[in-house]
């Protein structure tokens, strides 16, 4: 699951970060930013009908991600909600 199909407030676990291309600089800045495998993740809310902007909650921080940077990002459910 990527974590741009994470329900909102679902708790989830980053499992990795997947490059586009070779070099991916969205990517790199996203494990930059802290999207590393066994950080804790959720989604605390959304832009309007649910579409962008997406509010993330990675550890005790939070970021505005673009769905399709989000969708870099893969995800399993945290061991309480698998």
């Amino acid at each position: 699951m990527t974590l741009s199909e994470l329900p909102r407030n679902i708790p989830a676990v980053v499992v990795g970060v997947q490059d586009v291309s070779a070099g991916d600089p969205i990517a790199v800045r996203l494990r930059e930013l802290g999207f590393v495998a066994g950080e804790p993740v959720r989604i605390t809310a959304h832009g309007p009908a649910g579409r962008e902007p997406l509010l993330v909650q990675i550890g005790y921080t939070r970021f505005a991600l673009r769905r399709a940077e989000a969708a870099r990002v893969s995800v399993k459910l945290a061991e309480a909600q698998a």
